[in-house]
C-alpha cells in the first residue's frame, strides 16, 4: 500500500502527465476540490482554467508537444489535519516539427493538498511562479508569450 508521500507526489506527477498528453479535462479533474491562484490573488476553478488554457496554449495535433519535468519536491504533511503542502520546481521542454527540443519555461509550483476519504486532492496551486522564460512561440499564443516576457520573474495571468 502506498504511503501519503507517494500518493501526493503521484498527484503532482499525474497532473503534468495529463497536461503533456493534451488530456486537459483529466488534469483539471484533479482540481475538483481545488483552485488555481493567479495574478492579483484571483482564485479560479477548473472551468475558468480550461478557458485560460484554451485562449493561451498552442496545440500541435491536439497536444502541446511539451514535457513537464517536476523536481525538488519539498513536502510537508500534517496527517492529523489531513493537509499537506508541496513546493516543487518544473521545467517545460518542447519540441515540434519546426521547433527543436529545448527548455521553454522554468518555475515553481506551490501546492496545497487535503485528504478527502482515502485520497489526497489538490486544494490550491499557485500558478504565478514563473522564473525563466525561453522561446515560448510554439507553446503560447503571442499575447501570452509577450506578457510573460514583460513580467519577467512573476507570471500573473490577467483577465
Amino acid at each position: 500500500m502506498s504511503n501519503d508521500r507517494t500518493l501526493i507526489l503521484n498527484e503532482l506527477y499525474q497532473f503534468a502527465e495529463h497536461f503533456d498528453a493534451g488530456r486537459f479535462k483529466d488534469a483539471l479533474s484533479q482540481f475538483s476540490h481545488g483552485k488555481f491562484l493567479l495574478g492579483q490573488g484571483r482564485l479560479v476553478g477548473p472551468p475558468e482554467m480550461a478557458q485560460i488554457w484554451k485562449q493561451s496554449l498552442i496545440l500541435h495535433g491536439g497536444i502541446p508537444r511539451t514535457r513537464h519535468v517536476i523536481t525538488n519536491p519539498i513536502l510537508k504533511i500534517d496527517k492529523i489535519a489531513g493537509r499537506a503542502t508541496c513546493r516543487s520546481v518544473y521545467t517545460v521542454y518542447q519540441q515540434t516539427e519546426a521547433f527543436p527540443l529545448q527548455v521553454v519555461l522554468c518555475g515553481r509550483y506551490d501546492d496545497v493538498f487535503r485528504k478527502i476519504g482515502d485520497a489526497w486532492q489538490f486544494v490550491q496551486r499557485d500558478y504565478r511562479l514563473v522564473d525563466l522564460v525561453g522561446d515560448v512561440s510554439q507553446h503560447l499564443q503571442p499575447s501570452m508569450a509577450e506578457f510573460l516576457k514583460k513580467r519577467g520573474q512573476s507570471l500573473e495571468i490577467v483577465k
